[in-house]
């Protein structure tokens, strides 16, 4: 296995980031919200063939306003849409951030088990040889690999390929 991972990253760049994504955060608090998983369902998605349509949409709206109907809140559509022209550069910024995270830390998790199942593996090779000392940290170190009961057992991996 690659050992991609090869680095630290700096106290002071942990709590860097983590205060900039706390000012982030409260910057905006206030214009932010959050949807049940059902209202995400429910919800009529905008898309990039869906924004062409309500942007040529708003300015028919400016253009021919007799053609809204009544109950129709048509500044409330226009902020709508201004919001929404506002966050997604942002949330694509923060996607490839979140993906780049979520690949990092996959990878670095990976390098570590990989790491302790060889770890295991030898422990358990010295327990099987009588080995002082290695019996009670195959036994501390196997109960990852114990199955369970309730329904989902797990199976443990003990190799080192990848």
């Amino acid at each position: 296995m690659d050992n991609k991972i090869n680095f630290t990253i700096p106290a002071e760049t942990v709590t860097q980031v983590n205060e900039a994504l706390t000012t982030i955060s409260t910057a905006l608090q206030p214009y932010v919200i959050a949807l049940s998983a059902d209202e995400r369902r429910e919800l009529p998605k905008m898309s990039d063939k869906t924004q062409p349509f309500v942007d040529k949409a708003l300015d028919y709206l400016s253009r021919a306003p007799q053609f809204a109907p009544p109950y129709m809140d048509v500044d409330g559509m226009r902020n709508d849409m201004t919001v929404h022209n506002q966050l997604m550069p942002l949330l694509r910024q923060v996607r490839i951030l979140s993906d780049n995270l979520d690949d990092t830390t996959m990878e670095a998790g990976a390098e570590s088990y990989v790491a302790a199942l060889m770890y295991y593996n030898s422990v358990k090779m010295a327990a099987k040889m009588d080995i002082p000392g290695a019996k009670s940290i195959y036994d501390d170190l196997s109960k990852r690999f114990e199955k369970t009961t309730t329904g989902s057992e797990e199976t443990p991996v003990e190799t080192e390929t990848r």
